[in-house]
């Protein structure tokens, strides 16, 4: 028999990295998931399967391509079909690509925003007015330290991070007498396995070894060198989400071990 759930939380990009980290916080607090990516369903269903049995919660998943308007519908519709109408909205899912400005792609460029920044819009324009109307919710948005300052080779991802913090802004303004916030988060490094190449190309080229070759990397941008568990982050999406937090809103919260204090 399944415990007593507190409000659905829809998270994009939830299979893997942040996303999941966050997915496995707010499960164990007792929150019905709904979980998104592009990956098979048959992955979706065993991370499903293991959702329900380890934290006794209703579980849901989706692979709708949220880089289109249309996916964006057809991932909130998945979501009311799993769960009903999601309390909490966590706009995580987001891609990468590096170039100078004058030689970045244009197909990069509005895959980028598109994921990063629209799909954030289209998603909290449709789950709003059920929130409205219950007087309650929650929006978190998974910016970046990039969404506060920039670093070369990233226009597209700057701009939609920044402009994430401006949608934040945004909607907690407009929804401040209604019970709802909206915050951003805004890492800095994180431990997750997409720095590991980052990591091992430094050992090779300085003949170091790993854990100095990470210090290096990291304390290159953080006087703190040390990157954060993807956990933390799913704790603080956590605590936004509950009613501590309640006059917490249009925030931006580094959590970059001090990259943007310089």
């Amino acid at each position: 028999m399944q415990r007593e759930q507190k409000q659905p939380v829809l998270i994009t990009g939830s299979t893997s990295g942040i996303g999941l980290a966050i997915a496995h916080t707010m499960a164990r607090a007792g929150h019905a998931i709904m979980l998104h990516g592009l990956t098979s369903p048959e992955e979706g269903e065993d991370l499903q399967r293991q959702f329900r049995s380890e934290y006794d919660i209703a579980c849901g998943f989706s692979n709708a391509d949220i880089a289109t308007e249309t996916g964006c519908a057809q991932l909130a519709a998945d979501t009311r079909e799993a769960l009903g109408n999601p309390g909490i909205l966590v706009n995580n899912a987001g891609v990468q690509h590096t170039a100078e400005t004058h030689e970045f792609p244009a197909e990069q460029w509005q895959n980028i925003l598109a994921i990063n920044l629209s799909a954030a819009f289209f998603l909290t324009r449709d789950l709003l007015p059920d929130m409205r109307a219950n007087d309650w919710g929650r929006i978190v948005n998974i910016s970046s330290v990039h969404g506060l300052v920039a670093s070369q080779q990233k226009a597209a991802y700057c701009a939609a991070k920044h402009g994430l913090i401006g949608l934040t802004k945004v909607v907690a303004l407009e929804n401040a007498d209604r019970g709802i916030t909206a915050n951003a988060i805004c890492p800095g490094w994180v431990e997750t396995p997409l720095i590991q190449p980052q990591i091992e190309a430094i050992a090779r080229e300085e003949n170091i070894d790993i854990e100095a070759a990470r210090t290096q990397l990291i304390g290159a941008k953080q006087p703190l060198p040390h990157a954060t568990n993807p956990e933390a982050i799913g704790e603080l999406v956590l605590y936004l989400c509950g009613e501590f937090a309640r006059t917490i809103t249009g925030t931006s919260l580094p959590v970059d071990g001090g990259w943007t204090a310089q």
